[in-house]
C-alpha cells in the first residue's frame, strides 16, 4: 500500500479514536480511582543510589508501541512547499514540567515524579508509551508508577493534570525526556539524540485535528515521531518545514520517520519526502542557544525537488455518491488515485490517497479510503 500522507479527517477514524482512547478512557479512569498512586514508605522514597541500581544493558531492545502494523513502502512523491514556516511552539506560558528519579531493580523501574503546585494528576510516558496515572489529593508519601517492562535506552516524560477535563488546556508542560542508563537510573542526559544530531527521514504529513496522543492539540509544529527515535519533547528542524516539536505517534510512524502537522491540502501538497532533520536545544529553555542558532526558518527556503502538485481530487468529498449502484470491483493489484471510486463488500468507496493493495474496509486503510456507502448491482 502507498499512501503520500496521514488524511484529514476529523476525530472519528480509527487513528483518531485510538489516540483519543488512550489519552481521554485512561485520564478518566485514572482520576476517578486512587489506585494508580503507589505508595512507598518515606524510609525508600529517596531516589536509589546507582550502587543499588540495577545494569540497564542485559533489558530487550525497546518496542515499538503497537507492533501488530507493518507500514507499506512509500516512494518520494512531488512537493508542492508549505504556505508557512513552522516555527518553535512555545509551551512557556503553561505551568513548569515536574521532574523525575527512577531506578531499575528486579527487572521494573521505578518512577517517582516530584510534585508541582495545583496539579491533581500526573501522567508518565516510556517511549510515547502510557507507563500509569498518579492521582494527587494531598496525600504526603511519594507519588510513584512501576515500568514492568523497561527496555534498553528508554525514554521517560511526565506532564502534570490540572483538571479532570483530559483537555489540552488541562495540561502542564511535557517534560525533557530522562533517559535510563546503563548504570539502571534515569538522568536528563540527551542520550543518543544530542542537540546537533541529524537523522535522514522519511517525512510525511498529516492534518487532523484535535487532541494528539500526548494530549496536545495538533497544530503546525507539533509533529510525530517514533519516540525511540526522537523523544517526545525534542526540538528538531525539517528542512522546507520548519521547527517540529515531538509530541504525537502514529501507527505508520516507526523508527526513521516523522509526520509533520499541516493544514488542509497542504498536507496532500507535501507528500512523502526524504530529508535530514536536526536536532535542536529547546530554544525557551533559559541559556538556551538553540533558538538563536537553529530555529528552523533558514531551512524553511529550501527549493522544491520537483514542483508538481497533487490532482485537483486529492481531497474527495466524504460525501456518498448516492448512486446506488457499486461501481468497479476493487482489486488488490490495481494502482488507485484520488477520486477514483470502487466497490467492495457491497459498499462504494472513493480514494483519496494514491495506493496499491490497501483494502477499503480495513483499519489501516481508513485514511486511504472513504466510505460512499452501501450499493447495489
Amino acid at each position: 500500500m502507498h499512501a503520500w500522507n496521514q488524511r484529514a479527517r476529523t476525530r472519528s477514524g480509527p487513528r483518531a479514536r485510538s489516540r483519543l482512547r488512550l489519552w481521554i478512557a485512561a485520564v478518566g479512569t485514572a482520576l476517578a480511582t486512587a489506585c494508580a498512586l503507589v505508595l512507598i514508605p518515606l524510609t525508600d522514597a529517596s531516589a536509589a543510589p546507582a550502587s543499588r541500581a540495577e545494569s540497564a544493558s542485559s533489558l530487550p531492545a525497546c518496542p515499538f508501541w503497537d507492533a501488530s502494523v507493518t507500514p507499506p513502502a512509500r516512494t518520494v512523491t512531488p512537493w508542492v512547499p508549505p504556505g508557512q514556516t513552522a516555527s518553535a511552539v512555545n509551551f512557556t506560558s503553561r505551568p513548569a514540567a515536574p521532574t523525575l528519579t527512577g531506578t531499575l531493580a528486579n527487572g521494573e523501574v521505578t518512577v517517582t515524579v516530584n510534585p508541582v503546585p495545583n496539579a491533581v494528576a500526573y501522567r508518565v510516558w516510556r517511549d510515547g508509551v502510557n507507563v500509569g496515572y498518579i492521582s494527587y489529593w494531598g496525600q504526603t508519601g511519594p507519588l510513584t508508577v512501576t515500568d514492568a517492562s523497561p527496555c534498553q535506552g528508554a525514554y521517560y516524560d511526565v506532564v502534570a493534570i490540572y483538571d479532570t477535563s483530559g483537555d489540552d488546556a488541562s495540561l502542564g508542560q511535557i517534560s525533557v525526556p530522562y533517559w535510563l542508563g546503563d548504570d539502571g537510573t534515569l538522568a536528563t542526559g540527551s542520550g543518543d539524540v544530542a542537540p546537533g544530531t541529524q537523522i535522514s527521514m522519511m517525512v510525511t504529513s498529516y492534518n487532523d485535528v484535535g487532541q494528539t496522543s500526548s494530549g496536545l492539540n495538533s497544530q503546525l509544529g507539533v509533529c510525530a515521531t517514533d519516540p525511540r527515535v526522537i523523544p517526545w519533547g525534542t526540538y528538531f528542524t525539517v528542512p522546507g518545514y520548519g521547527t517540529c516539536y515531538a509530541a504525537d505517534i502514529g501507527t505508520w510512524i516507526q523508527n526513521d520517520t516523522v509526520d509533520v502537522w499541516l493544514p488542509g491540502s497542504q498536507a496532500n501538497g507535501w507528500g512523502v519526502q526524504d530529508r535530514t532533520v536536526t536536532v535542536i536545544a529547546d530554544p525557551y529553555a533559559s541559556g538556551s542557544s538553540g533558538g538563536s542558532t537553529s530555529t528552523g526558518t533558514a531551512s524553511a527556503s529550501a527549493s522544491p525537488s520537483a514542483s508538481a502538485s497533487p490532482t485537483a481530487s486529492a481531497s474527495p468529498s466524504t460525501t456518498p455518491t448516492g448512486t446506488g449502484t457499486c461501481a468497479t470491483t476493487w482489486s488488490a493489484t490495481t494502482s488507485y488515485t484520488p477520486g477514483a471510486i470502487v466497490s467492495y463488500e457491497g459498499d462504494n468507496y472513493t480514494a483519496t490517497y494514491y495506493s496499491t493493495d490497501a483494502v477499503p474496509n480495513a483499519a489501516t486503510s481508513w485514511d486511504v479510503w472513504s466510505s460512499d456507502g452501501a450499493c447495489s448491482a
